[in-house]
């Protein structure tokens, strides 16, 4: 099985939401259509799908993840930017 820690963005340097979850696609979908109405993500509308990273063993996951929300908010921005410096939506293509 396959594990997910992901970083949403509501636009370009905008606000950052960290997440955790085993189905990358159905975890998305669920932000984007604010399933949980009273969310941070929903809140803020945190939608785009900016990073994310896989691992194979959930304690490996929930450890990033943990570590993910104690840095700074630099350190996030510049992590997003290795790999995405256009701050694309990367389930932008993703078929449901």
């Amino acid at each position: 099985m396959k594990y997910y820690v992901y970083i949403l963005a509501n636009k370009k340097d905008g606000v950052l939401y960290i997440g955790f979850t085993k189905d990358l696609k159905k975890r998305i979908f669920e932000h984007k259509n604010k399933r949980y109405k009273n969310s941070f993500s929903a809140r803020y509308n945190t939608d785009m799908l900016v990073y994310f990273e896989e691992y194979k063993y959930v304690l490996d996951a929930r450890k990033r993840e943990r570590n993910m929300k104690k840095r700074k908010r630099e350190w996030k921005i510049e992590l997003i930017e290795k790999t995405n410096r256009e701050w694309k939506d990367l389930s932008k293509e993703w078929k449901t």
